[in-house]
């Protein structure tokens, strides 16, 4: 039994086989139709979610699978006092794989440590987003053909962004990847995703405040969504919330070929203009993530489809 708390659970010959099998999956949605019949999947969402947690339930129900779960920490047996840990041994009764999301970060791997079923890290707190990740690669390699020899631009909350962080992680185990780190002082990468995974790995970066400047040498742009949750007050997220704004005539100076990617929700870090250009991908980007969730689900049940 495996688990997936991090991108760097899989190594990169899993991960290109996990992406194969989302794009077989995508080519030939039929041939798995039923991969999952009879199989369970919770979803233990103690943080609010709309995609990802609809995600990992339309990829299980895509499968012929079944869903339970809920939506809040309300709902759930949390707000009476439940730990993690008593509420995944319950589960791992009445499921055959979970998907959590949960504010507080590490809150996934104490599931995982007591859990006899799969555990799947949704989300926690502003450290990991893993089956982001996975979309976000499936989405770069179907769209630019590769994951390698590029420059990703990040831009918006690199500070508390798990998105951000998570795909840094992942990335940095191809080769020819240079970042461009776009934010306000406020909100740069954290010194240690600087240190332990940039500087560690030698991997190029530069830090820019201004996103017209980093945009004419872009392969992929990867905005983000300054997030009010995470702030301990209201009027720094109000200062900070539209320092950044993707419109048309910043799509100008960027290449032809260079895609714009987001994990969403968006607020308006990107203006409804930007939808109708054919480099904006993040719609396109929110269906690959049902197909790369039942990749997922398929490797970790290791249910194998001919």
């Amino acid at each position: 039994m495996r688990h997936l708390m991090s991108p760097l659970d899989f190594s990169v010959e899993e991960l290109d086989e996990l992406l194969d099998l989302a794009q077989d999956i995508e080519a030939h949605p039929d041939k798995y139709a039923h991969a999952c019949d009879g199989k369970k999947l919770a979803t233990l969402f103690y943080e609010p979610s709309t995609r990802t947690r609809l995600s990992h339930e339309a990829a299980m129900l895509n499968l012929g699978g079944s869903v339970m779960g809920f939506a809040s920490s309300d709902s759930s047996s949390a707000s009476k006092g439940e730990s993690v840990a008593d509420t995944i041994r319950v589960i791992s009764c009445y499921a055959d794989i979970c998907a959590m999301r949960h504010p507080k970060e590490g809150a996934p791997m104490v599931a995982a440590e007591h859990a006899t079923i799969p555990v799947i890290n949704a989300g926690d707190g502003g450290h990991e987003h893993p089956t982001q990740t996975l979309t976000d690669l499936l989405t770069i390699r179907n769209l630019k053909g590769r994951l390698n020899n590029m420059t990703i631009g990040l831009c918006g909350d690199l500070k508390f962004g798990r998105t951000v962080h998570s795909l840094i992680n992942a990335l940095v185990r191809y080769t020819g990847i240079r970042f461009v780190l776009i934010s306000p002082e406020e909100l740069r990468l954290p010194e240690y995703v600087r240190n332990d995974v940039l500087d560690r790995n030698n991997i190029p970066y530069d830090e820019v405040v201004r996103l017209e400047d980093a945009l004419p040498d872009l392969d992929v742009l990867y905005m983000t969504r300054v997030q009010k949750e995470r702030f301990f007050n209201e009027e720094d997220y109000v200062r900070m919330k539209d320092f950044y704004i993707l419109d048309h005539t910043k799509m100008k100076l960027a290449p032809d070929d260079m895609y714009v990617l987001h994990p969403l929700p968006r607020v308006n870090e990107i203006s409804v203009e930007v939808d109708k250009d054919p480099r904006a991908a993040y719609f396109r980007q929110a269906q690959y993530g049902v197909y790369v969730r039942m990749a997922l689900i398929l490797t970790l049940l290791d249910i194998r489809v001919d």
